[in-house]
């Protein structure tokens, strides 16, 4: 089983090179990795073509932002199962992969998987500062400001086929608006209780009180798209607040 890992980048070139390794020094072997670059202008390129063996697909071209990236990366992808690790991320430890890989195999029924997710310091990585608790979800959820991490989800190909991609109007919430989309239907996905994936904070949807105010102008037409009504925003918003106390206690 295939598993292709796309990774969207521009103007990384401080922290491209730990995402990339998180992703080549999995234990599982096949698998497809794409990186679909933004026209970088600094050394982000340079850092990539140390690592071209181990990178399937590498494009570089202009686009109009991350969710163009991923895509075009996932109009690439031949993998059977298709996971995202975005440039400022990495895959938790090397053998998330195949636990996924395992965990598809021995539930042909199932299309998508997610699980947790940390929250690290920018400039220090060992310093957690959140962590995303997931749970298995039912519909109902989704009216309550829930959804899973989207860095967490891996996804069989068949899903995008049938579901489309990411809505490129919206420039951070698209991955909100894709999470409604899968999640609203009667597929099969499953929560798996073991961290996939640890983020750096100060990504593109909080590294400013704009983009904060960007992000819940956007997940208001989200919700409204997907005729969710109600006050989900807020309730979203204030489901991050254990996340930041309780953290200890699962790690």
């Amino acid at each position: 089983m295939k598993v292709s890992i796309i990774t969207t980048v521009k103007n990384n070139e401080c922290n491209i090179e730990k995402c990339i390794l998180s992703v080549i020094n999995q234990t599982y072997n096949d698998i497809e990795y794409i990186i679909i670059d933004g026209k970088s202008t600094d050394k982000t390129l340079d850092v990539i073509k140390k690592y071209k063996n181990k990178i399937n697909i590498l494009l570089s071209e202009h686009d109009t932002g991350i969710y163009a990236g991923l895509n075009r990366g996932i109009s690439l992808a031949s993998g059977d199962i298709i996971a995202l690790v975005h440039s400022d991320d990495e895959i938790y430890d090397k053998h998330v992969v195949a636990d996924t890989v395992k965990f598809f195999n021995t539930n042909v029924n199932t299309v998508g998987l997610y699980g947790d997710l940390i929250y690290t310091k920018s400039q220090d990585t060992s310093k957690i500062i959140r962590y995303w608790k997931s749970k298995q979800y039912c519909k109902s959820d989704l009216k309550l400001g829930w959804m899973p991490p989207h860095t967490t989800l891996y996804l069989r190909k068949c899903v995008y086929d049938t579901l489309g991609n990411f809505d490129e109007q919206y420039s951070i919430s698209a991955d909100y608006d894709f999470i409604i989309r899968v999640l609203s239907t009667d597929l099969k996905i499953q929560y798996i209780p073991r961290i996939f994936c640890q983020m750096r904070l100060g990504g593109v949807s909080n590294r400013s009180l704009k983009s904060l105010m960007i992000k819940a102008n956007e997940d208001y037409h989200v919700l409204r798209k997907n005729k969710i009504t109600g006050l989900v925003i807020i309730i979203k918003m204030l489901r991050k607040i254990p996340q930041f106390i309780h953290w200890k206690r699962y790690v």
